[in-house]
């Protein structure tokens, strides 16, 4: 799955007009670039260029992922940047907790903020979903900032829903963007409580 979908969204970055590199992705403060960049950065850094990365940012996780994103989406074309996920599709890097399930979330993850930051039509395989879907769990809502006191997802286009409390419905994929803290376009939930997900 994980292959797939980096595959996948090589041949979709490929395909992307020069305009839309710079347009902004649902990562706060990245474009589309940025985000490239980052998506193939694990298994590109050898330990020590981390090691140095990191302290360089001080030692702060976010920091040297920004500083080390902005940095290759400037040095890097944009056909490298898809390559970069082409040529990585068996690479074995998984995030620092998680394994697996983590790595296929960030690549699906990512790959959303930019497809639907720039209104494309993609949408993720349902077998990906589930496994992601099935994974969420309170301790990940609470890394990314998540607060679903008193809300239930319930997904549109799949058999599946998640918490307790008043419903905010919405497609599967955009309800797991939401999960991992996107803040997402307007129109693509609703509910009462949608508004507390949806970028102003």
């Amino acid at each position: 799955m994980i292959a797939a979908e980096r595959q996948e969204l090589a041949d979709l970055l490929d395909g992307l007009r020069p305009g839309q590199w710079d347009e902004p992705s649902l990562c706060t403060g990245w474009r589309v670039r940025e985000v490239a960049a980052h998506m193939s950065t694990g298994f590109r850094l050898s330990l020590p260029a981390t090691v140095g990365a990191l302290a360089k940012a001080r030692g702060n996780l976010h920091r040297m992922t920004d500083q080390v994103a902005r940095k290759d989406a400037a040095a890097h074309s944009t056909a490298d940047l898809a390559a970069f996920l082409r040529r990585g599709a068996h690479h074995p890097w998984t995030p620092p907790v998680g394994g697996f399930t983590a790595a296929l979330g960030h690549d699906v993850v990512h790959g959303l903020d930019i497809t639907v930051a720039l209104g494309l039509g993609r949408r993720v395989p349902e077998d990906r979903l589930r496994v992601l879907l099935d994974a969420i769990r309170p301790s990940g809502l609470r890394f990314f900032g998540v607060d679903l006191t008193g809300v239930r997802l319930c997904a549109e286009d799949l058999d599946w829903s998640y918490g307790s409390g008043a419903p905010v419905h919405g497609a599967a994929q955009d309800l797991l963007l939401l999960a991992f803290g996107r803040r997402l376009p307007g129109g693509r939930l609703s509910g009462e409580p949608s508004s507390r997900f949806t970028a102003a």
